[in-house]
Parts: C-alpha cells; structure tokens; sequence
C-alpha cells in the first residue's frame, strides 16, 4: 500500500495545477527577478531594519551597480499605542503597529508596476522595569521588521509569478 500511495500521491499532486513559486532555484524566473531589485533607503531605525531583512530576502546583487530592474520604494508608519488602562492609572498593554507602502518601479520606464500595502502588529506587556519595556518594544519593531519584509517580498514574488519571465 505505501509503495503504491508513494506513486500515486506525486501523480495527484501534478494534476492539481500546484507549481512551485521558485521553480528553477535561483536561475529560476522568479528568483531572478527578486534579485534585479534595488531597495531605495527608508528613513529611520525602523526603515534600517526593514530594508536590510528586504535585501537579504530578495537575494539583490549588492554592490553591482548598474544590474537593478526594478526600485522598491518603501514608506513606513510605526505606531505604538497604549491599551489597557490599569485601576492605578498606567497603560498595561501597548500594540506596536508597523505599516509599510510600497511600489515597485521600473527603472527602465518610470512605470510603477506595482503599489501595495503590508502591516503587521504586536502585543506588548508593560511591566515595572522600564528597560524591560523599551527591549521589548525594540524587539516587537526588530519582529515587525521582518514580518513586513516577508510580506512584501512575497507579494512581489506573486505578481512576478503571476506575469511570467521574473517580470510584473
């Protein structure tokens, strides 16, 4: 029954339609594609870390100038908010929002092929210790960081695979 289930399943699986987003490995469309992107400086210690988690996902060909396709432009909403009110009038919880607008430019023609939006958010306890609090701020920013970055990287992933060739 298994060496027949090990036959059959890869034929099911086939006919589903499912291909893999990164068919090919790094010569495959997709990831070229990811890699002839050039991520545009973002303001900030949150946009420092937004922009290299995008630059390690994307694979970009650093220091070659002259090889980008494509810009991403990021601009970048950092909220943090106080919640839960406690009975002797300090804030017991804070949500940490990030929120970043993207659009990918194609440096060839100026045309925006692509203008999206991704956020993520965090629970944070606030607790006596005022360092306590600020690391876990600075930790909640450094996860969101990388949260959005993800989210970003695979939308655009998705609209590369969706138009063929590694291109919007």
């Amino acid at each position: 029954m298994r060496k027949l289930s090990a036959f059959v399943l890869p034929l099911l699986l086939a006919g589903c339609g499912l291909t893999p987003m990164y068919a090919g490995g790094g010569n495959g469309a997709v990831a070229q594609g990811l890699a002839s992107i050039d991520v545009a400086a973002i303001e900030g210690k949150n946009g420092w870390l937004v922009r290299n988690a995008l630059v390690d996902r994307l694979g970009a060909t650093k220091g070659q100038a002259g090889t980008a396709r494509y810009r991403l432009d990021v601009r970048l909403d950092d909220t943090l908010e106080g919640l839960a009110l406690l009975s002797n009038d300090t804030i017991g919880r804070e949500r940490r929002t990030l929120r970043a607008r993207y659009q990918l430019v194609d440096l060839s023609s100026g045309e925006i092929v692509l203008d999206a939006t991704a956020a993520s958010d965090a629970g944070i306890d606030v607790v006596s210790s005022e360092y306590a609090t600020i690391a876990a701020e600075n930790t909640a920013l450094e996860n969101l960081s990388r949260d959005v970055a993800d989210r970003i990287v695979t939308n655009v992933a998705l609209r590369m695979r969706r138009s063929g060739a590694g291109h919007p």
